[in-house]
């Protein structure tokens, strides 16, 4: 069984691909991850590939729809850390849901963790130190006595539902700003 991380992909060769030559290249990558599982588990399925994920998560085995999902805006800007972390990762996750009582398994548990470093050759970290002020909208501005603070349509639309949110600093309720 190999315990190297997949070859690197030149960061110059990244850095220079438009948007949607890098989603080609991480389908490729995505394929390279494939393969090598393929060397422990011939017969895993190949996953179907999104770029539509939002927020703070950088990819996601999508195990119900058959598939990987990554945020392209984390991606566009931590292009290395994907195609060297994100995507092993989440292949990591496709091999373990489709083992002998893989749903059953912990999706950060021991399995995980040895597809992680002993197929990858790599260290099984759960979280990423990505920087997401960028991958996260929030266009509704609240404001209490002491700062302002920024909704998603999520939370704003509970907030027109009835539910209050206070500050942590202040402890007053918040207040939607209707003009900036």
């Amino acid at each position: 069984m190999k315990t190297s991380p997949l070859p690197p992909w030149p960061a110059e060769q990244l850095a220079a691909l438009s948007a949607q030559a890098l989603h080609s290249a991480a389908q490729e990558r995505v394929h390279e991850a494939l393969e090598r599982c393929r060397e422990v588990y011939p017969e895993l399925p190949t996953p179907r590939v999104w770029f539509d994920l939002k927020g703070a998560s950088a990819g996601q085995a999508h195990l119900g729809k058959g598939g990987l999902r990554f945020n392209p805006v984390l991606l566009e800007g931590n292009r290395s850390a994907f195609f060297d972390d994100v995507i092993p990762h989440e292949m990591a996750h496709w091999l373990v849901f489709h083992l002998a009582n893989g749903p059953r398994l912990k999706p950060h548990g021991r399995e995980w963790k040895s597809v992680m470093h002993d197929l990858f050759g790599l260290e099984p970290k759960v979280t990423h130190q990505f920087d997401i002020k960028h991958s996260q909208v929030r266009p509704y501005h609240y404001r209490c006595h002491c700062q302002s603070h920024y909704f998603t349509a999520r939370r704003h639309s509970l907030v027109l539902k009835g539910r209050r949110y206070r500050c942590r600093d202040c402890a007053q309720t918040l207040v939607y700003c209707t003009i900036d």
